[in-house]
């Protein structure tokens, strides 16, 4: 009896010890994956994408709250971001000019279908240029309200080869405290350091720019990261077979036609709008530092004929703050040489959908009819 129990007990010990040592092995194992993993931070694994390979490129950045319905998600690995788009496939043709369109989420096309997005609606006219180039537009928009969030997609761009930049702009992305407040420039501080460094900036865009420390480095610090580089892989397969990146409901909550009697602007009043506090110097460094055209659009807005709109054009916009802003950029573009056309008041108020700037297909198609003729201008073009 005695033999028995000892022997229960020594198997028991070596069953212990088995899974202790087994334990630690794997404790030491992942410790040390998660340092040799922040040697390879900066290694840019995001570019390992199955788009363009197995499943076709997007047509648009990825950006999508209902991952099940949209087939598509918000992250924040630029690499991953870019690697998914149709634009990466191969290097640009001989016989392909191509445009790049930035902006915020109108560009990008909330509540439209690719097919209706502003790239979309002018890329179904098959133009060419008249020395016999094919045009091709291509979506560069995404989703929030930062000029610096734009010259970070525009930088990542270039390597794309663009022939001309069209640059949506509105009030809403030019003041100071929006500049970082955008998540994919939150969450890429050392891609802020870069751009800051690269064009000369204010050192206020690192203001509130923290680089990450060694636990931000690890797996465990980059899981989250990790994890959406994956389901960004696996959307692919449904991207591919449906064509759906949005969830688009039938009903929506209507932009405000009806206001308050509220003049303010951010925390700003009438009389003046703080030239100095507006990312003019963005424009300016941008314009100046690249080797292509660039021509600003100033972007369509709804212009409310609804309560207290003598107040207020919009929901974002007071009119004495919108007011000046335009003749700032006017000056502004006058100043430097810039190519510019002003298309604040093009698209009527019926034709806005959830937002101030969110349009229908309809108001995109009358935005584009005017965008054909700016790019004809600009380069000739023909059928």
């Amino acid at each position: 009896m005695f033999f028995k129990n000892y022997l229960v007990f020594e198997i028991s010990m070596s069953q212990y010890r088995f899974l202790r040592n087994t334990i630690l092995k794997a404790l030491f194992i992942f410790l040390v994956l998660n340092i040799l993993f922040t040697k390879l931070y900066n290694y840019p694994y995001g570019k390992i994408s199955l788009y363009n390979i197995l499943f076709e490129g997007r047509d648009r950045l990825p950006f999508g709250e209902n991952p099940n319905k949209s087939y598509n998600l918000t992250l924040n690995n630029l690499d991953a971001m870019f690697s998914s788009l149709k634009i990466n496939k191969a290097q640009k043709n001989d016989d392909e000019f191509r445009i790049l369109l930035i902006g915020d989420s109108s560009v990008w096309g909330i509540r439209l279908d690719n097919q209706n997005t502003i790239s979309g609606q002018i890329n179904e006219h098959s133009f060419t240029t008249c020395d016999g180039k094919k045009i091709k537009v291509y979506n560069m928009g995404y989703p929030t309200l930062s000029l610096f969030k734009d010259m970070m997609i525009i930088n990542r761009s270039l390597s794309y080869s663009p022939d001309l930049i069209l640059w949506f702009v509105t009030l809403e992305s030019f003041p100071m405290v929006n500049q970082l407040s955008s998540p994919i420039v939150t969450n890429n501080p050392t891609e802020v350091q870069l751009l800051v460094n690269k064009y000369k900036l204010k050192n206020y865009y690192l203001s509130d720019i923290t680089l990450p420390d060694f636990y931000s480095k690890t797996i465990i610090g980059q899981r989250r990261n990790i994890h959406d580089l994956i389901r960004l892989q696996l959307y692919g397969a449904m991207w591919a077979s449906t064509k759906i990146d949005q969830d688009l409901p039938q009903t929506f909550s209507p932009a405000l036609r009806d206001f308050e009697e509220d003049d303010s602007f951010h925390d700003w009043r009438p009389p003046l709008l703080p030239k100095d506090e507006l990312a003019f110097d963005i424009l300016e460094k941008m314009s100046k530092s690249l080797d292509l055209p660039i021509i600003l659009i100033n972007e369509p807005i709804l212009i409310s004929h609804g309560e207290n709109s003598h107040i207020r054009y919009n929901y974002y916009y007071p009119r004495w703050a919108y007011d000046q802003y335009r003749g700032y950029l006017q000056n502004f573009v006058n100043k430097n040489g810039l190519k510019y056309y002003d298309l604040w008041n093009l698209v009527n108020e019926k034709e806005f959908t959830n937002s101030a700037i969110h349009m229908t297909p309809k108001g995109v198609a009358k935005l584009c009819s005017n965008m054909i003729e700016i790019i004809n201008e600009t380069i000739c073009l023909k059928k």
